[in-house]
C-alpha cells in the first residue's frame, strides 16, 4: 500500500479518534437539557471554557427545579451570558438587542439557544410577548435590566422595568445574579479572549408581586449592583 495513503488513514483514524473523544467530552460536562443532543454538547463545552479557561467560581443560580423563573444580573461584558448559563443546571433563554442577535457569525448560536431579539428602537412589546409565552411555559429567562453593557464606574444608569412586570405577569419570582473578575469589562469580545477570575454569585429569589415596580426595581438593584466610592 502506498505510504501517502497510509498516512492520510492514519491521519483520518486519529482525527475521528480525537472528534469522538471530544464530543463524548462536552456531553459530559453538560448539565442542562436542552431539548437536542448537539446544543447539548455545545452546553457543555460553554462549561468547559467558563471553568477551565476563565476560572469561574460559581455559586449555582439557585433556580427551582422546574417552573417560570426569571434570571436578572449586571452586565459588564459580551461574555456575561455564557458565565450565567454555566452556572445553572437548566437552559436560560436570555432576552438579546437585535443588533447583537443578527451579528454576522452569531447568530446561529442565539437561534439554537432560544434567545430572544429585542429591537430596542422599534418594538420592543414582540420580544416581551415572546419573554411572557416562554415563561408561561415553565422556561426560565434572562434579562440584564440595564439593558445594554453598564460598568459601575460608568454614570448611574436606571434599570428597565421590563423584568418586574415580566415576573408580576407570569406569577414567577425573579433570581438575581451578580458577575465578576471579568477581564477587559466593557467590552463585547475581548473578555472572551482574555483569561479572567470570573465569579457568579446567586441571591435568594425576590418575590414582586403585588409590590410596586419602583419597589422592586430598587430592591434588584441594591443586589446586584455594588457601590463605588
Amino acid at each position: 500500500m502506498d505510504g501517502t495513503l497510509i498516512t492520510l488513514l492514519v491521519t483520518t483514524a486519529i482525527l475521528l479518534s480525537l472528534t469522538w473523544w471530544l464530543l463524548r467530552l462536552f456531553e459530559r460536562a453538560a448539565e442542562a437539557d436542552w431539548g437536542s443532543r448537539w446544543v447539548n454538547r455545545i452546553d457543555g463545552f460553554g462549561r468547559i471554557f467558563c471553568y477551565r479557561y476563565h476560572r469561574l467560581k460559581s455559586s449555582r443560580l439557585q433556580l427551582p427545579e422546574s417552573g417560570p423563573a426569571i434570571i436578572v444580573a449586571n452586565h459588564i461584558s459580551g461574555i456575561d451570558p455564557f458565565l450565567l448559563i454555566a452556572s445553572s443546571r437548566r437552559p436560560i433563554r436570555f432576552i438579546v438587542a437585535s443588533e447583537q442577535y443578527y451579528r454576522f457569525g452569531l447568530q446561529w448560536m442565539f437561534r439554537v439557544s432560544g434567545c430572544i431579539p429585542v429591537d430596542r428602537s422599534g418594538k420592543p412589546e414582540r420580544a416581551f410577548r415572546e419573554a411572557l409565552k416562554a415563561l408561561q411555559a415553565g422556561e426560565v429567562v434572562g434579562i440584564f435590566p440595564h439593558g445594554t453593557i453598564h460598568l459601575e464606574s460608568d454614570p448611574p444608569r436606571k434599570m428597565k422595568s421590563g423584568a418586574v412586570k415580566l415576573a408580576q405577569l407570569a406569577g414567577c419570582e425573579i433570581y438575581p445574579a451578580r458577575i465578576d473578575g471579568v477581564r477587559a469589562e466593557g467590552d463585547v469580545f475581548l473578555p472572551a479572549l482574555l483569561r479572567g477570575n470570573a465569579t457568579v454569585e446567586s441571591f435568594a429569589p425576590i418575590s414582586c408581586e403585588g409590590r410596586e415596580v419602583r419597589e422592586c426595581l430598587g430592591e434588584i438593584e441594591r443586589v446586584v449592583v455594588r457601590e463605588t466610592g
